[in-house]
């Protein structure tokens, strides 16, 4: 099994990014390049509109992380990671994804350098990265850029998606690198 997962992870991206551009053209009959070059016009005056967004969303994370919130998170969770098996150095990667990819990046960057690439500390955070979302961010972000006030369950089912994930990136990690 982990041998046909590690070879399957090496085709799944390539494959992706050159079997949804012939499906669109040949299937589809969608002209590929001049929808692409359409949604990057329209990118980027979403771009603009979203900026004073990004910068609540982004000083929101700055005075969570500066107020000592992350650390008292940490110490409440602990016991919960114990049980589950994740290292509790994991844990603050896992409570920032859902607020700052970047802030996230950070974190997983610094147990990377401290504990190794290879390690199981390394390898459980790079998967929490890409098992979640910055939901805070998409909801504040996106949301506002098409002026939804009202974000009613996204919040919850976005958070609930996370736990989810982690959740899976833990069981998985710990199946094929324990």
């Amino acid at each position: 099994m982990k041998d046909f997962l590690n070879a399957a992870a090496h085709w799944v991206v390539p494959l992706l990014l050159l079997g949804i551009p012939l499906y669109a053209y040949a299937v589809r009959k969608i002209r590929v390049y001049e929808s692409f070059i359409e949604g990057a016009k329209e990118g980027f005056w979403i771009g603009v509109r979203i900026i004073p967004y990004l910068v609540g969303i982004l000083v929101a994370i700055g005075m969570f992380r500066a107020s000592g919130a992350m650390e008292f998170f940490v110490y409440l969770l602990t016991p919960v990671t114990d049980l589950i098996g994740m290292p509790a150095e994991v844990l603050p990667a896992a409570l920032m994804r859902p607020l700052s990819g970047s802030g996230s990046l950070g974190i997983i960057t610094e147990l990377i350098k401290t504990h190794g690439a290879e390690s199981f500390i390394g390898r459980l955070a790079s998967t929490i990265y890409g098992c979640s979302e910055t939901t805070f961010y998409v909801v504040a972000v996106y949301f506002g850029a098409v002026q939804i006030k009202n974000v009613r369950s996204a919040v919850w089912v976005g958070l609930t998606a996370d736990a989810a994930g982690i959740l899976a990136a833990v069981f998985i990690c710990r199946y094929l690198f324990l």
